[in-house]
């Protein structure tokens, strides 16, 4: 599933060249998760602004003769992937939305069809601020105080990996990122979340946020079918010191990497390195 350093990479691939173009038609295909909750005509005449991301979804917000007209709420799901281009080709049976712009076409490509794009009138409204509603913090955002993230760590009893993914607490830590971070930190992903001291909270926090910068600058991670905008795959898994190394010997330590299978993902600590 594209995460945060995915999502954020996939924006920024598209967003400077969409900037200012002007939507000439839609097309849709097979139905997404969610509909797209306008008229696909209703939309042409519109200019697109700046392209904007929350969590794993991007804003694309839209304008009409200089007043804002709503805006386009994209998510990548568990297997999509979005494409510009000024001659993209023949769409396929995984193509399933194309929005046509004086610029190029910007795709969405899903073969699960777990994706959406949903018209929503502004970013603070429904539907799109319902789906946003339930958010945690962005990571970098510096609200986010080392004594904020561990307040908020005292208020979960679930295992500190499984209430990383849930994001109600910062969000963008998908599974990979996770077990990173967690090994950078030196936490058992199985500790509870309101066990973690302030001093460890603090370095939690500190190795989320260089996981998640340095997948920024590999272009985030493809572990099946992840491309960027312009086709490009993501660089971090290469370095990934615990995730899928199973039975390998960790780069700390040298103890072997395990494996344990929590909220049915799969989590890779080391038992050596990583205390409860």
């Amino acid at each position: 599933m594209p995460e945060l350093p995915e999502v954020e990479v996939t924006r920024r691939s598209f967003a400077d060249r969409i900037e200012g173009a002007i939507v000439r038609s839609v097309r849709l295909g097979a139905p997404l998760r969610w509909p797209l909750g306008c008229t696909p005509a209703s939309l042409a005449g519109t200019r697109v602004g700046a392209a904007e991301r929350r969590g794993k979804y991007i804003w694309l917000p839209l304008r009409r003769d200089g007043a804002p007209a709503g805006g386009l709420l994209l998510h990548l799901g568990m297997s999509g992937s979005l494409a510009f281009g000024t001659a993209p080709a023949p769409h396929g049976k995984h193509d399933h939305f194309d929005l046509v712009t004086s610029r190029g076409v910007l795709r969405l490509t899903d073969p699960r069809r777990f994706g959406a794009v949903v018209w929503s009138p502004a970013l603070d409204a429904p539907p799109a601020s319902a789906l946003l509603s339930k958010l945690g913090a962005e990571p970098f955002d510096t609200a986010l105080t080392p004594q904020a993230f561990h307040a908020a760590l005292q208020r979960r009893s679930g295992a500190v990996k499984l209430v990383l993914l849930g994001g109600g607490i910062v969000v963008g830590v998908g599974n990979i990122y996770a077990c990173e971070a967690l090994f950078d930190a030196g936490i058992d992903p199985r500790t509870r979340a309101n066990r973690i001291s302030r001093p460890r909270a603090a370095r939690l926090l500190a190795s989320v946020r260089a996981t998640l910068g340095r997948a920024l600058e590999l272009g985030g991670s493809t572990l099946r079918d992840f491309r960027d905008a312009h086709g490009m795959d993501g660089g971090y898994q290469a370095q990934a010191r615990v995730y899928g190394r199973e039975g390998q010997p960790c780069v700390r330590c040298g103890a072997l990497v395990r494996r344990v299978v929590q909220g049915q993902r799969s989590t890779y600590f080391c038992a050596g390195c990583q205390r409860r």
